[in-house]
């Protein structure tokens, strides 16, 4: 919320802005199951295996990063899903003296706003969700969705690479070059000082670099200095997505990021399941297919089973719920966005036509104005406003 605040700046005349750590997140009883040494390890481990050895890696990773967090954890992962934090959120609201909630969320806030509506669609006042997740979805079909929205940002920052003047790929096929850079990674992970950037961290640091176009040529730049042999630069977008800190410990993103998205939805429990995904996502999306349909490998061994099913949310009685979509959107896809709107049976949807993730913090005037209004007024937007 701190680093968030100037974004609110629009609403604040009106509003304190109030936010906080839900279970197993941050300082609300942190989910911890490893070391930051051996969270080096489990990212670094190659999430694109293409021999026996590195498959079994993976395996064996996923296996002992679950073990790990029941045994630091026990059953208190039982109670961190998303459907306690919506339950948490309406005490938040009674607690602050408020009889109705305003409310906005992005990306995995999307979730757990469409998780109050659930329970408490009349006790919203407003609700914006921005860069929304589809509750329908199991793990595996989302993973699919988000590869190809990963894969199609990373189409757009190559085109606007071959045009750039520190590309460091060759204009008339910049795809070409960036493979040939991730394949030299992945033969020979490259030094960084006392550490070195795998394919683990190379995934990460593409990933990052693509959540915003404002990151595009710090993109390139890192990648330039990769190709030269210097990787620092691209381990800090690494380190940056997977939160780790200079002295080489972590906060605990990684950790409750599975503890959650274990519980709140079904996941394959046999790695044969994650091998057929990840050679199918690799059909619709070359770069991002096979990491994202491993990268929920460790719910295959989790000790707690799913607290709900995937389903649709409806929230009959709610006023009208914003729902906002960005066109390429790489970690919440559009498509998302339009899904969820659909559900919801006072759902509003506002479209940003452009790349990155969410849309009312990168200042777009239509979007930020049709979410003032609305949070402030409740001057509900027109369903189907497009920006750009």
């Amino acid at each position: 919320m701190r680093g968030s605040a100037s974004t609110f700046s629009g609403v604040t005349s009106q509003f304190n802005l109030v936010s906080f750590d839900p279970r197993g997140v941050g300082q609300s009883r942190p989910v911890r199951c490893e070391s930051g040494p051996q969270i080096d390890a489990f990212v670094h481990v190659d999430p694109t295996p293409d021999t026996a050895a590195e498959h079994a890696a993976l395996v064996r990773s996923s296996r002992e990063f679950a073990a790990a967090c029941f045994q630091r954890n026990g059953n208190y992962l039982e109670h961190v899903g998303t459907i306690d934090a919506a339950r948490d959120m309406d005490v938040l609201r009674a607690a602050l003296g408020d009889k109705k909630l305003t409310y906005y969320g992005g990306s995995y806030g999307t979730y757990l706003g469409a998780k109050y509506a659930q329970l408490f669609p009349r006790r919203i006042r407003a609700m914006v969700l921005d860069g929304a997740l589809d509750p329908r979805q199991p793990t595996a079909a989302e993973n699919r969705v988000q590869a190809i929205g990963f894969e199609t940002d990373l189409r757009d920052f190559l085109a606007a690479c071959s045009h750039a003047s520190n590309c460091p790929f060759p204009a008339s096929d910049p795809g070409q070059g960036l493979d040939q850079l991730a394949a030299r990674v992945d033969a020979h992970p490259i030094a960084a000082g006392s550490r070195s950037l795998g394919p683990g961290e190379f995934f990460e640091g593409l990933a990052l670099g693509l959540y915003s176009p404002t990151y595009w040529d710090g993109l390139r730049r890192a990648l330039g200095q990769a190709q030269d042999g210097d990787a620092r630069y691209l381990l800090a977008f690494s380190d940056v997505l997977t939160e780790r800190h200079l002295d080489g410990s972590y906060s605990n993103l990684i950790e409750s990021n599975l503890a959650i998205n274990c519980i709140d939805r079904p996941s394959p429990r046999n790695v044969a399941a994650y091998d057929t995904a990840a050679r199918q996502f690799a059909k619709s999306a070359p770069h991002f297919g096979e990491p994202i349909a491993y990268g929920s490998l460790p719910c295959a061994f989790w000790k707690v089973p799913p607290v709900e099913q995937a389903h649709a949310v409806t929230a009959p009685g709610a006023p009208p719920i914003v729902v906002i979509g960005t066109t390429r959107d790489p970690a919440t896809p559009y498509v998302w966005a339009k899904a969820l709107a659909r559900q919801l049976s006072s759902g509003v949807l506002v479209t940003f036509d452009s790349d990155g993730h969410t849309a009312y913090d990168h200042g777009n005037a239509c979007i930020v104005s049709a979410v003032n209004a609305y949070l402030l007024n409740r001057d509900v937007p027109r369903n189907g406003l497009r920006c750009g």
